[in-house]
């Protein structure tokens, strides 16, 4: 407990400003999803809370996150349709798959799990983050624009035969499960089909109108409709929105952009009484308890689900390690990431029982928090308890937010949640699999696959392909080194080679050799990026012998970049010897070589190194001495 108060100043500070930011993104969110606002402001408070409570990251803020929210969407759209599109009635069978989410991410954390998703490559990431981006962005165009699907009759008409033929084949359904033998008593089926109104076919064809423009592929359908109906007030609304977002960021960072244009367009289109679609009514007082997700649980209606909940679970925990590891760089601490799994599942389940989105670790909600001052798990407590008092002091106040205005908020963060770095990479990655005439790179292969089937298809199938197709190239690459005896050990174990025996005496305080055996790939960037850690302050120069390292792949290519830009933030100079073919073109093809190894740094042999550092040892510790 003492601990938890030693930085109270600095963890009211970020706390408060992690709050802050993520007020507008879990309003968003919650929209997004599909069960409004409120589930986004609850999943916010009770994750926020708990995993900080519980977690293994210190400096963490979590909540409803892009990856997650993409992913819920899908599901939510999935269990609505099954239940005639009636929210109310799928609330508790949505409810329960983010409840059994949150317990699977627990017992994930206590198997050990935590530690081997670092074997995700980085392609299948990188396709994966962009492609949420894209869903983001194109599911958000038509509440830009102001059309809603379900509302325009000449999108939903033509759908009102479809709605009457499935209400005959419910009633048709209804009485098999009586034992009413159909053919025998049409009058039964007659009398049913009397009942129904012309109301409720045409809420029927509602249900079966949003559901055929839901999606990427649904809204690229329906935007030509939308382009014909378009609010202009709406979508004045959005392009403001965005515009101030991506404009005061130009004037200052200090107050969340985000949230000066939530309160400024907010502000205005509210006090000048202009004619806006509001977001959903956010409940008023402390979230309720869901006690139906246990009255109203039918391990039928959840079994298909069991599948979809674990990689729900899964994709929590990769994207709240991700943000660990971020934390880590920046407070130069080492998270737990099993006691994190176990708080991340705490949060979610706890969300679950109240009605919130799931969510996970949040970077920019992270990096805000170090920023203001958060040391200690008090921050991402008091986050969520500032998100608290808000629903309970200004519900009323924040449900006439225009729902345009969070529109504008999500175009946002679709932009900036893809992966820009692994794009730009795409034309210099090498070319290592011919097919026919063409020649590709496996690694782009494996980013678009998951990027295009994410976006057009199923977020979780395309990420299980691509991690299928990056495990089966990466094993003919590495069943083609075999040849060479590739040797990958921990890399934080070192023991001098034969030719190190008679290396001087005296230099050995300034130079620190670190040798890479076997190739460095995706399993192995994290024992290479504590290269950092085992230097010690005395080092002026670091040898890297990479000699026996015969391939690298994206992953590794990364982890090398940062590691030397922060052995030269150190002021450290690296020297490398007998670098192969293969990483030398890669590292050449982002400037690794030469912008931060130039080339009269890169030795063919070990002897020739050690003479280099001879003649230029006196002349670097007289440079770090002026």
């Amino acid at each position: 407990m003492k601990n938890l108060f030693s930085n109270l100043r600095g963890d009211l500070f970020g706390g408060i400003t992690a709050g802050i930011v993520a007020l507008p993104l879990a309003l968003a969110f919650g929209v997004s999803s599909g069960l409004g606002p409120s589930a986004g402001l609850y999943g916010a408070i009770f994750i926020s809370f708990f995993a900080a409570l519980f977690g293994g990251t210190n400096t963490q803020i979590s909540g409803p996150t892009a990856p997650m929210t993409a992913v819920s969407m899908v599901i939510i759209a999935g269990i609505i349709a099954v239940y005639d599109g009636s929210v109310e009635k799928a609330l508790p069978a949505i409810l329960t798959v983010f409840l059994l989410a949150g317990i699977m991410q627990i017992g994930l954390g206590l198997l050990g799990i935590g530690r081997y998703i670092r074997y995700i490559p980085y392609p299948v990431v990188s396709g994966f983050m962009t492609a949420i981006g894209v869903i983001i962005i194109i599911t958000q165009i038509l509440p830009a624009l102001g059309y809603y699907p379900k509302e325009d009759d000449s999108w939903v008409n033509p759908f009102i035969p479809q709605a009457e033929e499935l209400i005959l084949e419910n009633i048709l359904k209804e009485e098999a499960g009586e034992g009413i033998l159909v053919l025998e008593d049409f009058k039964e089926t007659i009398a049913r089909s009397a009942e129904i109104t012309q109301q409720t076919i045409q809420e029927e064809a509602k249900t079966l109108a949003a559901k055929e423009a839901s999606g990427v592929i649904g809204a690229i359908k329906v935007i030509p409709q939308a382009m014909q109906n378009i609010n202009w007030l709406e979508l004045i609304l959005t392009l403001v929105t965005v515009i101030i977002i991506y404009g005061f960021k130009r004037i200052t960072t200090a107050v969340p952009s985000t949230l000066v244009a939530l309160l400024l367009v907010s502000g205005v289109a509210f006090g000048f009484g202009m004619d806006y679609r509001p977001i959903e009514k956010i409940p008023e007082g402390f979230p309720l308890f869901n006690i139906e997700i246990f009255t109203s649980f039918k391990f039928d209606s959840l079994s298909p689900y069991i599948f979809t909940a674990l990689t729900l679970a899964l994709l929590g925990a990769i994207d709240s390690l991700l943000t660990s590891v971020v934390a880590d760089n920046m407070t130069k601490t080492k998270h737990r990431p099993n006691k994190e799994l176990i708080g991340q599942g705490i949060g979610n389940s706890i969300a679950a029982l109240f009605g919130g989105l799931p969510g996970a670790g949040a970077t920019i909600r992270t990096v805000v928090n170090i920023k203001s001052g958060g040391k200690t798990r008090l921050s991402g407590m008091i986050a969520g308890i500032l998100l608290l008092f808000i629903l309970l002091a200004m519900g009323p106040v924040a449900s006439q937010i225009p729902a345009a205005v969070l529109a504008g908020i999500l175009i946002t963060v679709g932009i900036s949640v893809m992966d820009y770095k692994g794009l730009r990479a795409i034309p210099s990655l090498p070319k290592d699999i011919t097919l026919g005439p063409l020649k590709l790179s496996s690694e782009v292969i494996v980013m678009i696959v998951v990027l295009v089937l994410s976006t057009i298809w199923n977020l979780v199938y395309a990420v299980g392909i691509g991690l299928v197709i990056a495990s089966l190239m990466f094993m003919k690459k590495i069943g083609d080194l075999t040849a060479q005896r590739s040797d990958v050990k921990s890399l934080t174990k070192e023991k001098a080679w034969a030719d190190e025996k008679d290396f001087p005496e005296t230099l050995r305080e300034e130079v620190f050799i670190k040798h890479i055996k076997g190739p460095l790939f995706f399993g192995t960037t994290s024992e290479f990026q504590a290269l950092a850690n085992q230097i010690p302050s005395s080092a002026k120069f670091v040898i890297i012998r990479l000699g026996r390292m015969q391939y690298m792949d994206q992953s590794g290519l990364y982890a090398m970049e940062d590691v030397l830009q922060e052995l030269r933030n150190n002021k450290v100079v690296v020297l490398f010897t007998g670098i192969l073919d293969q990483p030398k073109y890669m590292m050449e093809r982002i400037d690794i070589i030469p912008d931060l190894i130039p080339e009269d740094h890169i030795f063919e042999n070990f002897k020739s190194c050690v003479a280099w550092v001879k003649e230029h040892l006196r002349d670097r510790i007289e440079e770090l001495n002026a």
